[in-house]
């Protein structure tokens, strides 16, 4: 199971970027998103560990401005997204500390907030098309392992 599935990962694509992205490429996106998730969550974690916690917090993450401000914009658009998924995706990689209750509840909005980021960046790069390819796909990849 992927941190989202395909139908919502479809509407999201849609309300949230214009785009539309066929089942075939659901799986390339998923995997990106969650492995950015992941990135977050190691990253709050050596903020953890600096800190002397053996529980990573909510605010160890290094959530951007610009990625709050994404999260924000995905709460409005009311998607559902289940921790559940979530959980299960994060146990396939290797483990982390704990996290923090508020942070777990989080991580709904989180997936939300770096999908619609991932929508947007491919939309930015090609404003005149709707239709999410591979090569976009990589190319919004490349711009995100740069800046997340």
């Amino acid at each position: 199971m992927a941190v989202m599935g395909f139908h919502h990962l479809e509407e999201l694509f849609r309300r949230g970027a214009s785009l539309d992205i066929k089942k075939g490429h659901a799986k390339d996106v998923t995997d990106i998103v969650e492995q950015k998730l992941y990135d977050l969550l190691l990253m709050g974690q050596k903020a953890a560990k600096y800190n002397g916690r053996d529980v990573i917090w909510k605010y160890d993450l290094p959530i951007t401005k610009g990625l709050e401000e994404t999260i924000n914009e995905f709460k409005k658009l009311e998607q559902e997204v289940e921790v559940k998924d979530i959980l299960e995706r994060l146990a396939t990689y290797p483990p982390l500390l704990e996290l923090e209750v508020e942070l777990e509840k989080s991580l709904p909005e989180i997936v939300g907030g770096l999908t619609l980021v991932l929508a947007r960046i491919m939309k930015k790069i090609d404003e005149e098309n709707r239709a999410v390819s591979h090569e976009l796909i990589e190319r919004a990849k490349g711009i995100m392992d740069l800046t997340l």
